[in-house]
């Protein structure tokens, strides 16, 4: 046997052994792939807990209630939350934060899902992941009650003082609407409130069931017929990208309550929870 041939059994060996050892690496590596990394819902499951992200100063939708002395997070937002956990077979845990650092605070995992009134428009889109829609609600108009007779239609607001929620789609919306508004960006809906009964602010622009929450508790405020487009539209649940498992496990509990008729129900108690305050 020659040398050259001695030389090509040796690489012939050399390679079919590589080869061997990849071919095991591999059925290996795609067993630990198949069986030992968990998603984001098993995760949940195992923890036996799933964290809710939420802005409660946004009633009917989520909001603040003491019960039994007990400072509680109510609303039909939560409402369905608690409905998704019960679905999945664990618990809710609630996290309080202002609506602009929700969906930050769900992308570095600090929550798991975001439930908030919010609006799935194009910008959020490439953040996040969306459920369906759940509810629909169209923006409305609050105003200091003292201006009933100046602001009848959306052109009376040209130039004013909006008060819009930071970060929410009421924001573009008062900019596309409105001519040349003065926008005034708050963190919390309750604080524009405030401003808009101090006379700081000429009008809030809100959704408008939580224009009816505002205006059933404070005299002084006014909610308008003013209707603003919302070629966006709706509510729904973000998660984060790629959480394909958990968004439809979401979706089949939104499409279980509203076959059931349940989040009418859920809006109508909530309702009837700030009126008994």
């Amino acid at each position: 046997m020659t040398k050259k041939i001695k030389n090509i059994i040796v690489l012939t060996l050399v390679l079919a052994i590589i080869a061997i050892i990849f071919t095991g690496c591999s059925k290996e590596t795609g067993s630990v792939k198949d069986e030992g990394i968990k998603t984001s819902l098993d995760k949940i499951k195992d923890s036996g807990k799933i964290v809710l992200g939420t802005s409660p100063d946004y009633p009917p939708y989520e909001f603040h209630k003491e019960i039994n002395g007990k400072d509680n997070i109510v609303g039909f937002d939560i409402a369905i939350a608690e409905e998704i956990a019960k679905d999945l077979g664990v618990k809710l845990e609630i996290k309080s934060m202002e609506f602009g650092g929700l969906l930050a605070d769900l992308k570095t995992s600090k929550v798991d899902f975001v439930l908030a009134g919010m609006t799935p428009d194009a910008e959020r889109a490439k953040e996040v992941d969306f459920s369906n829609i759940y509810y629909n609600a169209e923006h409305g108009l609050v105003i200091n009650k003292k201006d009933i007779d100046k602001y009848k239609e959306i052109a009376d607001l040209k130039g004013k003082n909006i008060g819009v929620q930071k970060g929410a789609i009421q924001e573009d919306i008062a900019k596309e609407q409105i001519e040349s508004p003065q926008i005034k960006a708050l963190g919390k809906v309750s604080n524009l409130m405030l401003e808009l009964s101090t006379g700081k602010i000429d009008a809030v622009v809100v959704e408008q069931p939580v224009a009816q929450a505002y205006v059933k508790n404070n005299d002084a405020l006014h909610a308008t017929d003013i209707v603003f487009k919302d070629e966006d539209g709706g509510s729904a649940v973000a998660v984060r990208k790629e959480n394909e498992e958990l968004l439809e496990a979401i979706n089949k509990t939104i499409e279980r309550l509203m076959k059931e008729n349940k989040i009418e129900e859920f809006v109508i108690n909530a309702n009837e929870m700030m009126d008994n305050e």
